[in-house]
Formats: structure tokens, C-alpha cells, sequence
């Protein structure tokens, strides 16, 4: 017979799902995986439902504690309540992602909006896609970011003293806030392989946004890397400007 405890964390998953499992609702938490602050007006439009609509489901997101709300005057912004959430729909995603790309693009609109994604975007606050996976590359190339062994008791990745002095001599010193770790591999849904997340994942993709290397485009998460960002990445890098375009 199933213990209270396991019923208990039955009945939390299966709210959790159900939270989830609304096509709606689903589409707000794909919205702020970009990392920043929507009112509720925004992601009605995003989603083509009524205002009533959008504000009745984001009730829920934050009642079940994925979303955290905010107000500034008549304004109502809801963000993503924190990277353990966005972790949880990035791994969702990925689970998905394979049938969601069988789909073809109905539009050239969206075929350009696809392309654009999976080249660059962000993922809460880390960079993803082509871009994400090619830093990444290129940090491990240098030994500034190492994979962890199964001696330290978790898969993914980890920093070497050289990567922690590289980001303080990038001007973005790494703070560990919390329990989030400094280097954390996520797993990127069109390239199938992990890219940089935590905190120094979050730091790089902050410096790299406000440095201007790169910029973002259109509605969705997507980025580019501007000319100025192809000089940085090459002569901090060594990444080829053609990769990232």
C-alpha cells in the first residue's frame, strides 16, 4: 500500500502535471524561458486567448508556484519563479522536441522563426541552440570548463580554476547565489547535446547581451551574434566568425 509520503508527492506530480498539461499555459512558460518579465496583456496576444482568458491560467501558474508575479502600478508582470523551473520545462521540451520538429513549417514566417532559434536564443538566461553548444565547445576546448567525473557524484559540468579566473577577467565575476551551481549542463532540444547553464552559463549570457555581442531578435527568444560579438568570440574563443552566423 502506498505511504502517505508517497501519496503526498503522487498528488504534488500530478498537480504539477496538470499545471502543464494546458496548451495555454504551456505557452506562457515557453514565452518567459526568454528570461524576462511579461504583463498579462503580452501573453494574451502572444497566445491569441481574451485578456480574462491569460489572466484566469496565470492565476494558477502562480498559485502552483511556477510563475512569480509582480506589480508596478497598473501593471501586472509575471516572470518564470526561478531556474529550477525553467530547467523543468527546458527538460520537458526536450522530451517533445524530436516530434515537434517532424512538423513542418506552415509559413515561411515560421520556417525563418525555426531557423533563427535554433541557431541562437536564450534559455531562461543561458545562451542555447548552435551558439549555446558552440561556446560551450569552445570553453571545454580550453580547459576552462571540464566535464565532471562520476567520482564527484553528478554528470555534467563543472569549472576548472582557469574558467573562474576567466570569467573574472571578463568583467562578469561569478557570485553563487542559493544552491545553484556554478556550472550545470542542460540538455539543448534541437542539438540533442547539453550546453552551459547556472551560474556561470547565466553570467556569460548577461555580459555577452549587455556587451553587445549579441542581440535579440523578433518576438521570440531567438539572438544573433552582432559583428562586434564574431571579433569577441574569436579572440577570446577561438570560435570561427562563419560558425556563428
Amino acid at each position: 500500500m502506498m505511504s502517505s509520503s508517497a501519496r503526498a508527492e503522487a498528488s504534488g506530480l500530478a498537480g504539477l502535471a496538470s499545471l502543464v498539461a494546458d496548451e495555454t499555459r504551456a505557452g506562457f512558460l515557453l514565452a518567459l524561458l526568454d528570461g524576462r518579465a511579461w504583463t498579462a496583456g503580452e501573453l494574451a496576444r502572444y497566445a491569441g486567448v481574451a485578456a480574462s482568458t491569460a489572466s484566469e491560467h496565470l492565476g494558477k501558474l502562480v498559485a502552483g508556484g511556477l510563475l512569480a508575479e509582480e506589480r508596478q502600478g497598473r501593471h501586472r508582470y509575471v516572470r518564470l519563479a526561478d531556474s529550477r523551473v525553467a530547467q523543468l520545462v527546458e527538460d520537458l521540451v526536450a522530451q517533445v522536441a524530436p516530434t515537434a520538429a517532424a512538423e513542418r513549417p506552415r509559413t515561411l514566417r515560421e520556417a525563418s522563426a525555426g531557423s533563427a532559434m535554433a541557431r541562437g536564443r536564450t534559455c531562461y538566461d543561458h545562451l542555447a541552440g548552435r551558439l549555446g553548444i558552440t561556446v560551450t565547445d569552445a570553453l571545454t576546448g580550453l580547459g576552462l570548463l571540464r566535464a565532471r567525473t562520476r567520482e564527484e557524484g553528478a554528470t555534467g559540468f563543472a569549472l576548472t580554476d582557469g574558467g573562474v579566473r576567466w570569467f573574472d577577467d571578463l568583467g562578469a565575476p561569478l557570485v553563487r547565489t542559493g544552491r545553484r551551481p556554478l556550472a550545470r549542463a542542460c540538455l539543448d532540444w534541437t542539438e540533442r547535446r547539453p550546453h552551459l547553464a547556472g551560474v556561470a552559463g547565466a553570467a556569460l549570457c548577461r555580459h555577452a547581451l549587455d556587451a553587445g555581442w549579441c542581440v535579440r531578435i523578433g518576438s521570440e527568444r531567438a539572438v544573433k551574434v552582432t559583428d562586434k560579438g564574431e571579433r569577441v568570440f574569436s579572440e577570446l574563443l577561438g570560435i570561427p566568425a562563419e560558425t556563428l552566423r
